[in-house]
């Protein structure tokens, strides 16, 4: 799958992967900047080019068969948006049952322009004690750059102007919806 992800990343889509990805067994990913569609096929593509698979969340409503089939093969885990129920603290104990789980999550929560990223990445990873790993994708040079690791600190405020600090200059495929 390697060898099939780095063909169609590099020669067919015309893309390259930058930086180093170090090897984890547990991790969120923060991928930034979510501004189409097209983010997810570009990052899931880009880390399998790698060698490396990632869980992702994705709307139970999408869930249904035969399209769960291919989600779940693809590593998707279905979301429930329930008031009752706390997503972050679901995520943070199916990490300490986990040996092996990445989990690639969008900050920003929506494809649309919001002054405000999502917490949930952070305190996902905060209350699993495990790191998060910053990818950038830039459609501007076509690259998904590994933006290095952040092991929160519980100082959220300190850690996200650190963690979207690392974004700066990245262009999404539309630019006017990525705002730090």
């Amino acid at each position: 799958m390697k060898r099939i992800s780095k063909f169609i990343f590099n020669q067919i889509l015309g893309w390259r992967v930058r930086g180093e990805f170090p090897v984890l067994s547990r991790c969120v990913i923060a991928v930034a900047p979510h501004t189409s569609n097209w983010d997810f096929l570009i990052a899931k593509v880009a880390y399998s080019s790698i060698g490396r698979t990632a869980n992702f969340l994705i709307k139970a409503e999408w869930f249904v068969f035969p399209f769960n089939l291919f989600f779940k093969s693809l590593g998707g885990i279905p979301v429930t948006r329930e008031k009752n129920s706390s997503l972050t603290d679901t995520l943070a104990s199916e990490f300490n049952r986990r040996d092996q789980m990445q989990l690639a999550i969008t900050p920003e929560g929506t494809r649309k322009p919001v002054k405000e990223w999502k917490k949930g990445f952070y305190y996902i990873a905060y209350k699993a004690g495990v790191p998060i790993l910053l990818v950038g994708l830039d459609y501007s040079t076509k690259e998904a750059l590994s933006l290095g690791l952040i092991h929160p600190s519980g100082d959220y405020e300190k850690d996200i102007e650190e963690i979207k600090s690392r974004y700066k200059g990245i262009q999404g495929k539309k630019p006017e919806n990525f705002l730090l």
